[in-house]
């Protein structure tokens, strides 16, 4: 079976990375990381471990789906880059606010050493109902930098929602059904 280590440096990542300036719930990182797939391989003299068809991770609140997770890493078995792919993959965590984040992207990368997210193709990152679409959307851990690309053919865009629309938005959320 093959560690769990790369799995969880990919959640700790993304559960900052997607979360547009407010900080996932802390509890979740103290949760049990679960992993289901159709298939797991590994290779260890080349550093890759492969997660495909139907991969679910989860981890308290914050929960991925994609159609493959790939975990390299290098020569000193360190990880380093972690991918996650699909049509799309997607990513959705609670947030401290107690608003929901979501992201997407047919390419969910993450780069260990520059601390990097790159969301690509169809990408889109959204909380409490702002938005940011676009080709590209990277993102820096420590920096809390957020550069979006369009394509020649589409701009990205971007949606701000005003403070009273978010408020009346989560009011009607916890009203009884």
């Amino acid at each position: 079976m093959p560690s769990m280590k790369p799995v969880k440096h990919l959640l700790t990542s993304l559960l900052l990375a997607t979360s547009l300036g407010v900080s996932a719930l802390d509890s979740d990182i103290n949760q049990p990381v679960d992993v289901k797939s159709d298939h797991s391989n590994a290779d260890i003299q080349k550093g890759v471990l492969v997660y495909s068809g139907r991969v679910r991770i989860s981890q308290g609140t914050m929960l991925i789906k994609a159609d493959e997770l790939q975990a390299k890493t290098n020569d000193k078995k360190v990880l380093k880059v972690l991918i996650a792919t699909g049509n799309p993959a997607t990513y959705e965590q609670m947030m401290e606010n107690g608003k929901l984040a979501k992201a997407e992207a047919n390419e969910i990368r993450y780069d260990v050493a520059q601390r990097t997210l790159t969301l690509s193709g169809g990408a889109q990152m959204s909380q409490a109902g702002s938005l940011v679409t676009g080709d590209i959307i990277r993102y820096d851990l420590d920096k809390q930098q957020l550069d979006a690309q369009g394509t020649k053919d589409q701009q990205i865009t971007t949606t701000f929602q005003p403070a009273a629309a978010e408020k009346k938005s989560s009011e009607s959320e916890n009203e009884p059904q």
